[in-house]
């Protein structure tokens, strides 16, 4: 128990995990004011994370009591596959939140100087950048960094949530692409046929 309390309790590690995961809601598209449903899904997955990584082991205490015993690390809480293949877990994390923020920075970059500067005369579809290869960069990193987070430190929270996240995130990208439509017409509709949604070569 003297384990759990020094790693738990850390509300100082909570808030800064959720100011370091939460900063790239900045960087993402902002569709009609951006749909507060999928923002909200990822900031509660965001927050369970957060406050099972470092402040009360929720999951473990409800699993816990439902079995009627306490559970080893890595069974719904804590490092998710240090048990059997150590600390990987953490390095796909470690990854996936790379790999997240290049897909991320790269698609608001893009976007920011392309699409959002039509209003000036120069604007147009951005097809440059991480939008060659999939038409949703910036919903494919926000996805990746969840998925990492998980991989590190899945409770139940987080695995309800994440499927959830998946759906309200495909179905606002099929809205957009519906407006995307209308504003740009056959060259949107070229520009679909030569890439992905959200995986370069596969969907």
């Amino acid at each position: 128990m003297e384990t759990l309390e020094s790693h738990f309790y850390n509300w100082f590690g909570v808030l800064f995990f959720v100011v370091l995961y939460g900063v790239v809601i900045l960087f993402m598209p902002f569709y009609r004011k951006m749909d507060k449903k999928p923002v909200g899904t990822y900031l509660a997955f965001l927050i369970a994370f957060a406050i099972e990584m470092h402040g009360i082991p929720f999951s473990m205490y409800v699993i816990s009591w439902i079995v009627g015993k306490n559970l080893p690390e890595g069974i719904l809480w804590g490092h998710t596959l240090v048990s059997s293949i150590g600390f990987l877990g953490m390095y796909i994390n470690y990854i996936c939140a790379s790999s997240a923020m290049f897909l991320i920075i790269n698609g608001w970059y893009n976007i920011y100087k392309k699409y959002w500067s039509k209003e000036t005369g120069t604007g147009s579809l951005v097809t440059k950048g991480i939008y060659r290869y999939i038409r949703h960069p910036q919903y494919t990193g926000l996805l990746l960094l969840s998925f990492g987070m998980m991989a590190e430190w899945a409770t139940l929270p987080m695995i309800i949530l994440y499927p959830v996240m998946i759906s309200m995130y495909v179905r606002l990208a099929k809205r957009e692409e519906k407006d995307m439509l209308v504003e740009f017409g056959n060259e949107y509709r070229e520009y679909m046929k030569i890439t992905k949604m959200f995986i370069p070569f596969i969907v």
